[in-house]
């Protein structure tokens, strides 16, 4: 009996400590500023995504982040690598948000989590699974009953992994954001209370708040929530916008900061002097207005996540795999000048007593030999049993998340040459072959659809190779999003029909056959196979200037797109991802398949642009 009492009160005695350490921390609202634990207590956050960052690497970006001044972490919560497929949920390796917060957590940061199903981000579709479009009648962002059930079957998922590291649970969540940027795109307040309820259900049960940029604020928020603005620093605005809809009242929080600017393929490279900032942060922080920059570290957009932009004014725009952002912290994850002057303008607004950690060295990068191929397979044979239909089926249709496809068909030629041959609707990169030759190039980006091809007699084949490269994530495109040939083919004015489909997702390189060197036929897309030694694990930029254009993966990670257009020239590959010895690299190149020569170099190339090819 004596044993029990005491077993009894052992357990109690956790219970109770357990409790008191679930409910350590206290945050709240009050009519100008945040209350921690019963305090003012003024957020300076910095924006760093999870899946853009090395699983491995994500302490020392957090490290770096209080050496600038940071307090706190934002991140969004990114649907379509936690459900890649319907119903199939993952949350492991890079995709362990659970793991970011808690490391977080241990290195004495707060978060600001973002689990919004829609983050725009630059990111695939904005943040959506491919799968949603084919759920026809569906329409995201909206009351429409099939979205909502997909909805609030990921958020629930999402609330089991995230809901108990909330601050009022012991962990060190202090707010999280529902839908994103929502008067941007409409103005529907039901719909925003069904997003407020299915948090609530999902376990956020803390303070929960919109974001919007400038007048669109009104459209975008709930009453009730804290509204936060996006995109203004003037603090006699921010105070206007946030109190004239939260009934004149605080806090106020910047949610959204752009010291800088993201790129995409064809146009320079965004950059922004730290100066043109650091006297905004200054003033911002003064006036005690709590702040989320995007991006203190943008890090890179690897695999084929990358969004674009397009609209009916301006051309499609697939953003770059660099997420650099000429943020604090570049796309390796080291100190710039604009990191070394934000810090001062923070030095200068900290608590008596504070002082900042000292700022992490420079990690070392080298230069590597170059690679040596041993293996060149041409995508012709990579092609497995395909799918055939009266019409070409989408990317959407086949179940194909990303990468690429091949259509192909047989026509009978009758001699005559240069017929119009005329794609409807391309999305968004495709190269077309006549007999296994290559005949030519259209681009999405530049409005082409169509060019001459020869039809000799005979039987001819037609091969279209088509490339994703990146859903729209921002705007009323996200209704439009499908991939590959959208409608249908034309040749001569007539439909061709009877196309037989060959999906290339890459989706695992390891499973793609190879064969021994070979001299690849002209402009034949190609898979090169090879590997580089290197002496010590450092960080490297591989080198793709002389290339065309393609996908490279270093010991099995996709590292992400080249494009030899610019303005990225280079890839990066994380010392994490790297080894001393030899290092498996795979080049999937579209345009040059004779190019060989490839190495690491010291220091990346994200402003170089070149003529269209």
């Amino acid at each position: 009996m004596k044993k029990f009492i005491s077993l009894l009160t052992f357990t109690l005695f956790l219970f109770i400590n357990l409790s008191a350490q679930q409910a350590s921390h206290t945050f709240k609202l009050s009519d100008s500023v945040f209350l921690l634990d019963g305090k003012p207590f003024q957020i300076i956050s910095g924006e760093m995504h999870y899946p853009r960052i090395p699983r491995e690497a994500w302490r020392d970006r957090m490290k770096k982040a209080k050496a600038m001044g940071l307090n706190t972490i934002g991140t969004y919560v990114f649907w379509n690598i936690h459900e890649p497929q319907q119903g199939e949920y993952d949350f492991k390796g890079n995709n362990d948000i659970v793991a970011f917060v808690k490391t977080a957590q241990e290195e004495g940061l707060w978060v600001i989590l973002r689990p919004s199903p829609y983050v725009c981000a630059e990111w695939e579709f904005g943040g959506y699974p491919y799968w949603l479009q084919n759920i026809k009648g569906l329409e995201v962002r909206s009351k429409e009953s099939q979205y909502l059930k997909a909805y609030r079957n990921y958020i629930m998922q999402v609330g089991k992994q995230l809901a108990p590291l909330q601050v009022n649970h012991g962990g060190n969540v202090l707010m999280v954001q529902i839908e994103n940027e929502y008067g941007s795109y409409g103005a529907d307040k039901e719909y925003l209370d069904i997003n407020r309820k299915m948090f609530i259900e999902a376990g956020f049960d803390g303070i929960l708040y919109t974001c919007d940029p400038g007048p669109a604020i009104k459209d975008g928020h709930l009453p009730g929530f804290l509204p936060a603005i996006n995109a203004v620093d003037n603090p006699e605005k921010v105070r206007k916008l946030i109190s004239q809809n939260h009934n004149g009242r605080g806090p106020f929080f910047i949610a959204e900061w752009y010291p800088a600017w993201f790129d995409w393929w064809g146009t320079k490279h965004h950059t922004v002097p730290a100066e043109s900032y650091s006297g905004k942060l200054d003033t911002v922080l003064q006036a005690g207005i709590s702040i989320n920059m995007y991006m203190f570290h943008g890090g890179t957009t690897r695999g084929f996540m990358n969004g674009a932009n397009y609209n009916d004014k301006n051309p499609y725009e697939p953003q770059i795999s660099s997420y650099d952002y000429d943020a604090p912290l570049d796309e390796a994850g080291n100190a710039t000048a604009k990191f070394l002057k934000f810090r001062e303008a923070i030095e200068k607004n900290l608590l008596p007593g504070e002082k900042l950690p000292e700022i992490p060295k420079a990690k070392p990068a080298i230069a590597t030999a170059p690679v040596i191929f041993t293996n060149t397979t041409s995508v012709f044979d990579l092609l497995s049993k395909p799918v055939s239909h009266s019409t070409p089926l989408t990317f959407e249709d086949l179940k194909q998340a990303y990468g690429y496809v091949l259509y192909r068909t047989t026509v009978n030629g009758n001699g005559r040459s240069k017929q119009l041959l005329k794609i409807k609707d391309l999305r968004d990169y495709g190269i077309v072959f006549i007999n296994g030759k290559r005949a030519g190039i259209l681009d999405r980006r530049l409005y082409q659809d169509s060019l001459l091809v020869d039809k000799p007699r005979g039987k001819v084949q037609i091969d279209i190779l088509v490339e994703n490269m990146g859903r729209i994530n921002f705007g009323p495109y996200l209704l439009k999003n499908k991939k590959g040939i959208t409608e249908k083919v034309l040749l001569d004015g007539k439909e061709v029909k009877d196309w037989k489909m060959y999906p290339l997702p890459f989706d695992d390189i390891n499973t793609l056959k190879s064969k021994a060197f070979s001299k690849p036929g002209a402009g034949i897309p190609v898979v090169k196979r090879g590997y580089f030694t290197i002496d010590q694990s450092a960080d490297t930029y591989l080198d793709f200037s002389n290339w065309g254009k393609g996908v490279v993966w270093v010991n099995g990670h996709n590292l992400g797109r080249y494009w030899e257009i610019g303005p990225q020239q280079t890839v990066y590959v994380p010392v994490e991802w790297l080894k001393k010895g030899r290092n498996e690299i795979v080049v999937f190149e579209l345009i040059k398949p004779g190019q060989k020569l490839l190495q690491g170099v010291e220091k990346p190339i994200l402003s170089t642009l070149k003529r269209y090819q």
